[in-house]
């Protein structure tokens, strides 16, 4: 394995270490997924091993040594230099610190990636706020298509809109 790609690197703005995820922050990357209270809760173990199987397309937001947001995504398979964000979280009482906006800057810089997708539904605002505002920040086009239809879910899943962070 590449050494630089297993070192875990720290960048660190306004008091808040921005770095890799590693295995022991899965249970603290569902515990924050879960008290959001706003996304989809994948198991522990999911989180678990994404830290570790997609640890070079996710990111760590970290206060004190504590994890307070996180950032899962992958590489698209069909497309290589695109990553896709799975999802985006931080702590209730770090909100509004523009800890999200960081990370994903942050995760797109070191990804080496030339776009970023990601679904977010019609009613999430808050979502649709967070990547305009990381694609003009980024001088990146935002685009958005309509993806996946809710009845897909089978539940009382809203539809996912495609949104495109994407080179003008």
């Amino acid at each position: 394995m590449n050494p630089e790609l297993s070192a875990i690197q720290i960048n660190e703005r306004g008091g808040v270490a921005y770095r890799r995820p590693r295995a022991t922050d899965g249970l603290r990357m569902w515990q924050i997924a879960r008290d959001s209270q706003v996304l989809d809760v994948n198991s522990s173990y999911a989180y678990v091993l994404w830290a570790v199987d997609f640890a070079d397309t996710s990111i760590i937001a970290e206060v004190d040594g504590r994890p307070v947001g996180f950032i899962t995504g992958y590489r698209r398979p069909d497309a290589s230099d695109v990553l896709m964000v799975w999802q985006v979280a931080v702590d209730a009482d770090q909100r509004g610190k523009q800890i999200a906006g960081t990370m994903l800057r942050e995760l797109f810089s070191r990804s080496g990636v030339s776009a970023i997708h990601t679904t977010i539904s019609p009613d999430n605002d808050a979502s649709q706020r967070l990547f305009s505002g990381v694609a003009r920040s980024l001088g990146l086009q935002f685009t958005r298509e309509p993806f996946l239809e809710a009845e897909l879910f089978g539940d009382s899943h809203e539809p996912e809109d495609l949104y495109r962070l994407s080179p003008a």
